[in-house]
């Protein structure tokens, strides 16, 4: 078997590779993508196992892809674990390089879970569409401030057709004139297309039993749904809802030593994307569940308005995830609870 450990750039990559059986060692830094793709494509014809290591990174999917169409086996580890594993101080290409294969070779490789082809691309669907409503709500916000120079406040009721009426009424200067129509033909754009990718998102929870099971939970949608089971990819990959929740970056950053412990905010780790559509879905639930919006009101109280935000998504990311792995819509999860049938716990009610 060759083993290759690959330092990753978006314009080049160095390698280090060992064939196990002749014990030939070999460096090369090959340019991206016609050497790079050149030099496996070589390697795949002389029909030898093949097994290649990198750290996760951006930018390399086209080189996945390479390696699935020639069948050569791809691990890709943890940059941190990666990171930490190392002795040596000096840090450089061919260093990096010689760590990975080392690390192959010792059978110490950190790798890790990656989502399948079909998970990743209906990422980019839920991305796409996230990106627009950014740009839509920061256009919305600028003609906001235009009605407001003008001293017209109507909040929510100028996106009606009078107070669009009435925004397009004002007689601004040229430029102004100007910037509100090509903010208004933005809007009228993106609108469409963002309706069109939510049908679609529709669509792909359908087909989904794992996001139509979470979709018995008040306040969560197709939307949240579906990023969850792709974000998370398998409900047993975690042991415990505190795994999902900081796999997620909702568990406070923790900097305790000695007799001293200190919590700050939350980590942010994970997907920035289910973190917001957690937020958002946990207080449509708070609106919508008399139980959730106890709970809410009494965070709300002992600790504010952000942190009880906050865990509340922390609290319906559990929920989510004990659904899921236990294969409970909501009123089951109500009933049973997540430990339902454990010694001593025989219908999970505490």
């Amino acid at each position: 078997m060759i083993i290759i450990g690959v330092d990753f750039h978006p314009g080049l990559q160095q390698i280090a590779s060992m064939d196990t059986d002749t014990g030939e060692f070999e460096e090369k830094r090959l340019a991206h993508r016609e050497e790079a793709e050149k030099f496996y494509r070589d390697l795949a014809s002389r029909g030898a196992q093949v097994r290649v290591g990198m750290e996760a990174s951006g930018y390399a999917r086209w080189f996945e892809r390479l390696l699935a169409e020639l069948q050569i086996e791809l691990w890709i580890g943890d940059a941190s674990e990666i990171e930490r594993k190392r002795a040596r101080k000096q840090k450089t290409d061919r260093e990096d390089a010689q760590h990975i294969l080392q690390l192959m070779l010792k059978d110490d490789f950190p790798k890790i879970w990656v989502a399948s082809w079909e998970n990743r691309d209906l990422r980019q669907l839920l991305w796409h569409r996230h990106r627009l409503v950014q740009a839509r709500t920061r256009i919305m916000n600028q003609l906001q401030a235009v009605a407001l120079n003008e001293g017209l406040q109507c909040k929510k009721r100028l996106w009606r057709a009078s107070g669009r009426q009435q925004l397009e009424s004002f007689r601004l200067g040229p430029w102004a004139s100007r910037r509100r129509r090509d903010l208004l033909e933005l809007l009228d754009r993106l609108s469409p297309t963002i309706a069109e990718l939510s049908q679609a998102i529709e669509q792909e929870a359908e087909k989904c039993p794992e996001a139509q099971r979470l979709m018995t939970h008040p306040g969560v949608g197709p939307l949240t749904a579906l990023a969850f089971v792709l974000i998370i990819g398998q409900a047993e990959r975690f042991q415990c809802g505190k795994q999902v929740a900081s796999y997620l970056g909702l568990v406070p950053l923790e900097k305790s030593s000695g007799k001293r412990r200190r919590l700050g905010h939350i980590t942010k780790q994970g997907s920035s994307i289910v973190r917001f559509l957690l937020v958002e879905a946990a207080q449509a639930a708070v609106r919508g569940d008399p139980q959730w919006r106890s709970k809410y009101l009494r965070l709300l109280m002992r600790r504010g308005r952000k942190t009880a935000k906050v865990a509340m998504a922390r609290r319906l990311a559990i929920r989510l995830y004990w659904m899921w792995r236990e294969r409970q819509d909501y009123q089951q999860s109500r009933s049973f609870g997540s430990h339902a049938g454990q010694p001593g716990n025989r219908d999970g009610v505490h």
